[in-house]
């Protein structure tokens, strides 16, 4: 219930947010009619929209999203239609007699009166352009529905974000209908008002179509809802989706020294294949401690956690301890059971890895993060969890608890500190850290500054404005930006960030397996020298050979604010994600 009613107050404040502005000139174009026959069944209709194409978006296959592609522009044309039917009625006469028709059998089936079905069907139009306009709470709710399946309660909570984002709109429609009827009444502009609202949403239509109103238009407005979102998430007591990389750790109510039990080991039989071991099972683990960390390859934060997963397991194998490790893909190259296999040897994992495609473990034990580790003990209890990088050394002493309790004879004192393999390995400088990590694809890209913004699903030459500004990027060539990263077309194409961190990593994937694609990367307009990351030269060349976590800039000595740039000298890279450290 609470959910619900926070999912409720995140769509209300919908009406706040940049990407509502082009749907307003069509709510506001009914703002004078009855409110039962025309503005209800319009917002009706765009909350249900609204809802069942998020509920699609949330189950996240490649067909829904060429689905709604088309549907926007489908829903584009509806609305062009309408806005010329407020400039022209003469001409909207003859161009929307087929769907007044069908606005009066719908009517009529209804028994309701003239308008009630062309203004549900402007409504169901609407909320297809609506569909993306989404805050935090929205994405909190897709991110959650996308890791444990699409379900009733998502659909709800979806459902209930639309209609509290339909009662600010009603609110704005009631508004909106006493002002243009005072205005008809005492300046007779009636005639003025409708052209005006016309030419309005000829104006929405153009901003849509051209990208600006999830670009320019968020860019330039003042008026943000992210706080006032984030506010109402901050009251949940733990988010019900994924964070992935997160670099606080989760309050931790099995905190030494009462350890309470949290819960049963959750089964693992919904891995799909393991690596290292063959299948492990809850009840053949009953006697031993064992550490379950959830991770996946690219994630840089369980990468840098790695390290001293990989010395406690080699300091207590011999004394009690399993280690496995969960790997919980993010994106689709990580469900590649050789993509994974080669990082497990690169990496050196060598305890079991249960492959975990279909979230199933994950959901089994009603997990949030990468990484995320839970504590085990001999009886097959949950005693303890740690979500995030840091505090090794209480997680360290956890295990030695629990192999005490199990009987064990453990070695010395806790470890020393753990030794990276490589650079990405190494803990991040977070005094300089003041780049979040950026996703590219257009699910969850933000700060994205090229003229226009995204072009989902399509092909589109792209261009780096003149000037950055902190944390912000673009793309320059042409790309193709799917849900979850950009694909390059042709040679030549670049991406540029602004960023402040000692560390910039970029999730990089050929295209074709087995032909790399080269690179060169500056770093103010200079070749990086000493700056240059693991998998850079001191010219600023590399290679994208394997689908994986790439670190291109590591800084030594003073940290500060940068523009970095990587042009692909082949065509065919695949760009997911940036982080920093």
């Amino acid at each position: 219930m609470f959910l619900l009613l926070l999912a409720y107050l995140g769509g209300a404040l919908t009406i706040a947010s940049p990407c509502i502005l082009p749907v307003l000139p069509f709510v506001f174009a009914r703002s004078d009619r009855p409110f039962l026959r025309s503005g209800l069944p319009l917002l009706a209709g765009m909350a249900l929209m609204f809802a069942v194409v998020a509920s699609l978006a949330a189950v996240g296959s490649h067909w829904v999203a060429q689905a709604n592609q088309a549907g926007r522009w489908i829903a584009l044309g509806v609305m062009t239609v309408f806005a010329l039917a407020l400039l022209w009625p003469a001409l909207a006469n003859r161009l929307l007699s087929p769907l007044q028709r069908l606005g009066g059998r719908l009517d009529a089936a209804a028994g309701a009166g003239q308008g009630m079905g062309s203004s549900l069907l402007v409504g169901i139009a609407t909320g297809l352009l609506w569909a993306p306009c989404a805050g935090p709470i929205l994405g909190l709710i897709l991110t959650g529905a996308a890791l444990q399946g699409a379900n009733a309660g998502t659909s709800g909570l979806l459902l209930a974000y639309a209609l509290g984002a339909a009662t600010s709109l009603a609110l704005a429609l009631w508004v909106g209908g006493r002002v243009l009827a005072a205005l008809k009444r005492h300046l007779g502009a009636g005639e003025w008002i409708r052209r005006g609202l016309g030419i309005a949403a000829l104006l929405a239509v153009l901003a849509i179509a051209m990208g600006w109103d999830t670009g320019v238009l968020t860019r330039l407005s003042t008026v943000s809802t992210a706080r006032l979102e984030q506010g109402l998430l901050d009251a949940l007591p733990a988010h019900p989706a994924a964070a992935r990389g997160s670099m606080m750790m989760a309050a931790n109510p099995a905190a030494m020294p009462g350890l309470p039990v949290e819960g049963e080991l959750p089964s693992l039989a919904g891995a799909s294949g393991w690596l290292n071991s063959p299948p492990l099972d809850a009840q053949a683990l009953r006697g031993k401690v064992v550490l379950v960390d959830f991770w996946t390859y690219s994630c840089i934060n369980c990468l840098r956690a790695l390290p001293h997963v990989r010395q406690w397991y080699e300091r207590y194998r011999g004394h009690g301890l399993v280690v496995v490790g969960v790997h919980a893909p993010e994106f689709a190259f990580e469900r590649d059971v050789r993509n994974v296999q080669r990082a497990v040897e690169d990496l050196g994992v060598s305890w079991p890895v249960a492959l975990d495609n279909d979230f199933a473990i994950w959901r089994g034990f009603d997990n949030r993060y990468w990484p995320a580790h839970y504590f085990i003990d001999a009886q097959g209890r949950i005693r303890a969890h740690h979500f995030g990088e840091g505090d090794y050394e209480e997680s360290e002493r956890i295990i030695r608890r629990l192999l005490r309790e199990a009987g064990n004879v453990l070695p010395g004192d806790t470890s020393a500190a753990a030794i990276a393999r490589g650079a990405v390995e190494r803990a991040p400088d977070m005094g300089n850290l003041r780049s979040p990590e950026t996703y590219i694809g257009h699910a969850r890209a933000e700060n994205f500054a090229s003229p226009g913004g995204q072009r989902a699903g399509s092909v589109f030459d792209y261009a780096v404005p003149p000037v950055l500004r902190l944390n912000q990027w673009a793309l320059a060539g042409r790309w193709v930006v799917g849900e979850e990263d950009a694909r390059l077309q042709q040679a030549g194409g670049r991406i540029a960030f602004r960023f402040h961190a000692r560390d910039l990593h970029l999730v990089l994937a050929p295209q074709a397996s087995g032909q790399p694609v080269r690179f060169r990367v500056r770093i103010d307009g200079h070749a990086p020298g000493a700056m240059a990351g693991a998998d850079v030269s001191a010219g600023g060349d590399g290679q994208v050979d394997e689908n994986r976590l790439y670190q291109l800039i590591r800084q030594g000595g003073e940290v500060g604010e940068r523009s970095f740039e990587i042009e692909f000298l082949d065509p065919g890279v695949r760009a997911y994600a940036f982080t920093f450290g």
